[in-house]
């Protein structure tokens, strides 16, 4: 199955959703080019011309419709789970490092501080690659239709969208140490120092403590898809409506919900000071601080994936074989 069905798979699942509706959107709509370092002169003083570096994109996977999705970022590479492999791009040139077979119809990649770990979504399982040289360790099972994963320091943490399900991975040997009912479909997790928390396609995020149990349930907008921590809160992209919710992540409390979005909110990530949301048409950006809409920037192609590299952002466009850098 090409990485583009994904979303029609999950139509069938879930009656009216679409995880790609953004991805249909006319290039048209795409928000007009102008010059987004005007008046900041930290940005010019760094030459971060953002609609002059689009050019800056790599090829991945080994076919035209390799379809890119999930990112990580493991230190020195940047990694994408195309249709079938996973590549490895040098992040300061994109040179490539490498195309890695893997399971069927890889969706999410996730670094651990020595090794890749990547969901396979058609085999119901996860596979463990050594960064170094892509030396496939081992696969092993987790639930049905595994997404999106985060890293917890010690264990991995797999959101199993067809099961309800999150499935605890023990990182050392790929052992399963539990597996925890959360309802509502779950498709991404991020970890804040304390909780595990799970976006679930139900309108919810859900919260888990360390041993699995639930540590509550916040309603966030509709059918939130990518999620992630800035350090004190939990951002959540909901494609749906065209918005991303900040929680608290010491209480869930919501602390806004932001939108003025070209597309449809996708993946989402933390860049030190800004969210970076991925949103089909394009990529924008919100100061963390306040929620205030930044800047959005041209990224058409299915852009879902998104990545920092702790100098620039990376984009995965899902419906071809580029990633773009920023």
């Amino acid at each position: 199955m090409k990485r583009v069905l994904i979303g029609f798979r999950l139509v069938l699942i879930v009656a009216g959703a679409s995880l790609i509706s953004g991805r249909a959107q006319d290039a048209s709509a795409v928000p007009p080019t102008v010059n987004w370092a005007a008046g900041n002169p930290l940005k010019i003083a760094l030459l971060k011309w953002y609609q002059a570096n689009q050019t800056t994109s790599f090829t991945v996977g080994k076919t035209q419709n390799s379809n890119p999705y999930g990112l990580a970022f493991d230190g020195q590479n940047i990694w994408t789970a195309n249709s079938g492999t996973v590549t490895k791009l040098r992040a300061s040139d994109g040179t490539n490092l490498g195309t890695f077979a893997v399971g069927g119809l890889p969706t999410g990649v996730t670094f651990d501080g020595a090794n890749l770990w990547v969901s396979n979504s058609n085999d119901n399982t996860v596979t463990k690659l050594r960064a170094s040289d892509g030396k496939n360790l081992g696969t092993f099972k987790v639930g049905k239709y595994p997404f999106w994963m985060a890293f917890d320091g010690e264990d991995l943490w797999v959101a199993n969208f067809e099961d309800g399900t999150v499935t605890k991975v023990r990182t050392s040997d790929g052992r399963t140490l539990g597996t925890f009912t959360v309802g509502g479909a779950p498709i991404a997790v991020a970890f804040d120092g304390t909780y595990v928390w799970v976006s679930l396609f139900s309108n919810q995020v859900a919260r888990l403590e360390e041993d699995g149990s639930s540590a509550g349930k916040f309603t966030v907008g509709a059918q939130p898809l990518g999620i992630a921590f800035d350090g004190a809160n939990i951002w959540v992209a909901n494609e749906n409506d065209g918005t991303v919710t900040k929680l608290r992540a010491s209480d869930g409390k919501t602390l806004g919900t932001f939108g003025g979005i070209s597309g449809s909110p996708y993946g989402i990530a933390f860049d030190g000071d800004n969210i970076w949301v991925s949103t089909g048409i394009s990529v924008a950006e919100f100061r963390a601080s306040d929620g205030e809409k930044l800047g959005e920037f041209i990224a058409n192609g299915g852009s879902t994936g998104v990545a920092f590299d702790g100098a620039n952002i990376w984009v995965a466009l899902g419906l071809g074989n580029v990633v773009i850098k920023f």
